[in-house]
């Protein structure tokens, strides 16, 4: 496949492509996505992260970082195909990274209100309300932010991208606010009196 990208014929065509990026023509960016999508999922993303969903975020981040760095992108006489898998595969491990930590703090907030559940076996109805009135007293003392995307994210179960999209940011700077606002309910929440 490599070899495909390094012809001659390819590399003429892939240099007008760049030429047209950099002079803003959007168009250009479609025609290496088509050139490039299929086989950067299926032999650089899908190895690496084994979830369609997954590869999907990350070839479309890749491509974001194709269009912004184009104007930096240093012609070595082979295909531009070898830049942008290296970009796919940092975005994979990034993808990674950004898993482990969400998931951390996702098991971290869940076993907070696990332990409130274990205090008393039976839970009855006045307590699961004091229980869910500790959380609203906590969740009103937090940054609106956080607050808001913790009631996105846990209360009305949105996909990470929707929960982007309304709080009008992009997925990974929603991760980076899921991930204080776990951190700050945590904090919150040990601090608080149970009677409180």
């Amino acid at each position: 496949m490599d070899d495909a990208f390094d012809a001659p014929a390819w590399l003429d065509r892939e240099r007008a492509l760049l030429g047209r990026l950099r002079a803003g023509d959007r168009g250009a960016l479609g025609e290496l996505y088509d050139a490039f999508a299929r086989p950067l999922h299926a032999r650089v993303l899908m190895p690496r992260l084994g979830d369609r969903v997954l590869c999907e975020e990350a070839l479309a981040v890749t491509f974001e970082r194709v269009l912004t760095s184009v104007g930096s992108y240093e012609d070595r006489g082979r295909s531009v195909w070898h830049w942008v898998a290296t970009i796919a595969v940092r975005q994979a491990l990034d993808l990674h990274r950004r898993r482990a930590r969400e998931g951390r703090a996702l098991l971290a907030f869940q076993s907070l209100l696990a332990s409130e559940g274990e205090a008393v076996p039976e839970r009855a109805p006045d307590e699961a309300a004091h229980l869910a009135e500790r959380v609203r007293a906590v969740l009103a003392g937090l940054h609106p932010r956080y607050r808001r995307a913790i009631e996105l994210r846990f209360f009305e179960e949105r996909p990470r991208p929707a929960c982007a999209e309304a709080l009008e940011v992009s997925v990974s700077t929603f991760d980076v606010v899921m991930l204080r606002a776990l951190r700050a309910f945590e904090r919150a929440w040990r601090a608080r009196p149970e009677d409180a």
